[in-house]
């Protein structure tokens, strides 16, 4: 007799993981910005590995580059409220 018991938690957990910001949405510090994915990468004033948090209020913004393999990678950045916007 093995197995597991309920069956649901990881379908539940499945949902909960992901993107929890868009571009543009204004974030406070410590907000949680992504759970559980290798798609996207800490960028500027973001921390964590797999959890990626803001590290400063500010708004959210994205931006793709290529590694030497080839490959593209999604960076999540957090411009900080007293940031002046580039020309």
């Amino acid at each position: 007799m093995g197995g597991r018991v309920g069956g649901l938690s990881h379908k539940i957990y499945c949902e909960t993981a992901g993107i929890k910001v868009s571009g543009g949405q204004k974030v406070k510090e410590g907000t949680v910005l992504t759970r559980e994915g290798d798609v996207w990468k800490p960028g500027v004033n973001v921390r964590g590995r797999m959890h990626l948090s803001a590290a400063c209020a500010g708004e959210v913004y994205f931006t793709k580059k290529r590694t030497k393999q080839g490959n593209r990678v999604t960076y999540v950045n957090v411009r900080p409220v007293g940031a002046v916007a580039k020309a």
